[in-house]
């Protein structure tokens, strides 16, 4: 997850519990912490590959709309799937994700219990249904990762 709110990663951690998520959830606070993980540079290499990032598009620094962009342009990041998660409901914010290649855009509620159902939806779609491009080179896992037993 990359998001700088300490009380949005909190919730979001809860509701992925309260779902029952069976997600690993790594977070990078900044478009350059994110980077790094995911190109498991620094204090990041032995990060796993992620199966999906969310992303605030909020961010210090560089936006997320930017490192959505650098993550779409690299060879070996771009087949992770990024899901936007943001308070953002503007049709420019969403046109503009989809344009820059957000996999998915979902509006982030207000409400732990709503979203505890997107928590189950995203492990659901992302985790159950829908079929991941495989590692492309040594790529890391940011966001969220299968568990392993």
């Amino acid at each position: 997850m990359v998001e700088n709110s300490d009380g949005d990663i909190r919730l979001l951690r809860e509701a992925f519990r309260e779902a029952g998520c069976s997600a690993r959830v790594n977070v990078a606070r900044n478009g350059q912490q994110a980077l790094a993980f995911l190109r498991r540079e620094g204090p990041f290499e032995a990060s796993p590959r992620p199966a999906f990032i969310l992303l605030d598009l909020n961010l210090p620094g560089a936006s997320g709309s930017e490192l959505l962009a650098e993550i779409k342009n690299e060879r070996a990041l771009r087949q992770i799937p990024v899901i936007v998660l943001s308070t953002s409901t503007r049709a420019e914010d969403i046109a503009k994700a989809y344009t820059l290649g957000a996999n998915c855009y979902i509006s982030k509620p207000a409400d732990l219990e709503s979203l505890v159902e997107v928590a189950r939806t995203i492990e659901a779609f992302w985790l159950g249904t829908a079929a991941l491009a495989p590692e492309v080179s040594s790529r890391p896992q940011l966001l969220a990762s299968r568990k392993t037993a």
